[in-house]
Parts: structure tokens; sequence; C-alpha cells
């Protein structure tokens, strides 16, 4: 491929660019590849709960699909703590900016600010305000933000849970982040 041979943003040309978006698409075929690799990395991560990062997030989006959710909101269950191992304390804006092209503004939302209403069911352990979440009271995707952590999230790290496996929901994560045709 072609590369540009502009030093600055501002000395580019038309035809660089058209290069670039082609080289974009590329990269965008390799995301579904580096969702899973990353997920893969939650596997070795236990940060001391009952089940490695990985089968946290496999239990919660099992539980989903199970209960019959739709694809782009099991789609949110699997990747909702992917940036666990990368950033604690901010991974619920890296699982949202990796799903922002691909899910709806609702589920984008939930995933988000699931940190903040998964704190609901812990943090006054920790010294924190349980109730932080009511901030966004009235908020139209309130109660499905907090049911998303009622029935999936928060009670996703049961040992015995038999969930299923990430080759299971390797086609969705394909699908969802194949490059879109333009």
């Amino acid at each position: 491929m072609t590369r540009a041979t502009f030093t600055s943003f501002q000395e580019s040309t038309k035809d660089e660019w058209a290069n670039i978006m082609v080289c974009l698409q590329d990269t965008q075929s390799h995301v579904a590849d580096r969702v899973l690799e990353q997920l893969r990395y939650l596997e070795s991560d236990f940060g001391g709960f009952p089940v490695n990062r990985l089968e946290h997030c496999l239990q919660t989006a099992t539980r989903a699909e199970r209960d019959g959710r739709d694809e782009e909101y099991v789609l949110c269950a699997l990747i909702h703590d992917i940036g666990d191992n990368l950033a604690p304390f901010n991974h619920p804006e890296i699982a949202a900016g990796i799903l922002k092209p691909v899910v709806s503004e609702k589920n984008w939302w939930m995933t988000k600010n699931h940190g903040i209403f998964q704190g609901y069911y812990f943090w006054h352990y920790i010294g924190l305000d349980r109730n932080t979440r009511d901030q966004f009271i009235g908020h139209e995707w309130f109660d499905h933000t907090a049911e998303f952590c009622e029935l999936y999230d928060s009670v996703a790290f049961d040992p015995t849970y038999e969930s299923f496996d990430l080759a299971h929901f390797e086609p969705l994560v394909r699908d969802a982040f194949k490059p879109k045709s333009r």
C-alpha cells in the first residue's frame, strides 16, 4: 500500500486521503480480531473476584442471551468490562468507545454508565456513595441501565454457572465489527 508523504494534515492531498481511507477499511477488518484478543487477556485476571474477568463477561452475555435479549444487547454484555485490565477505574468508557459505532445510543449509554450503576451493589463497602447513580434519575435510560446491572452484571460472578464460551460469541463479534461497505 502506498504511504502518504505529508508531514502535516495541512500539506495532505485528496489522493493521499483516498488511499488512507482504503487503509482504514483494512484496519477495520481487524477490529473483531482485536476485540476477541482483548477479551482473551481477561482470562488470566481475577482481580480478587471469584471468577476471572473473561468468565464474568461470558456469564453476563450468556445470561442476557438466555433471557432473550437481542444481539446488540448481548454484544454490550460481552464487551462491557473489556477495559478492566487496561484502566480499571474508567473501563466503562473504553467499552463504550469500542461499541459506539455499532450499537444504539441507548445501549451505548448503558455500557458507558454501567460502572456507576454497578456501584449501587458494593460502593458502600469501599467508602463510596452507593447512590451515585441517582444523579441520573429521570434519564430516559436509567431503568435500562439499572436493569442490566441487576439482572446480568451484578450476578455474573458464580464459579458454578455454565456460561457459553468465547467461541460461541465470536460470530456476533465478527458480524458487529465487520467493515461496512462505503
